[in-house]
């Protein structure tokens, strides 16, 4: 299993703007090939959003940053503080989960 860490600055107070654009996402995401799941989370107070999401494989992860750029920089790009930063990690252990 494999994570991509999404990390963006919308700046602070701008939580009702997060949320609209993870309503967006979910079914994007969830049309991707290999997608499982999507975590959103952030500080509202200093305006940092991120997302993890879990993805079957590395393939599938990496596949979806080329998928998924240009939405990216369509939904975001005007609005966001500073670069976008997009990761790919493996997940080596999962603790606590069932």
């Amino acid at each position: 299993m494999y994570a991509m860490w999404t990390m963006f600055t919308l700046g602070s107070g701008m939580r009702e703007t997060a949320d609209k654009l993870c309503e967006g996402w979910a079914p994007v995401l969830s049309s991707l090939k290999g997608f499982k799941s999507a975590t959103f989370i952030g500080d509202d107070s200093i305006g940092e959003y991120a997302a993890l999401s879990l993805w079957e494989s590395r393939e599938d992860a990496e596949a979806s940053l080329a998928d998924t750029e240009a939405k990216v920089q369509e939904q975001i790009g005007n609005i966001v503080k500073g670069p976008v930063t997009r990761k790919v990690y493996e997940v080596w252990r999962v603790v606590g989960f069932n």
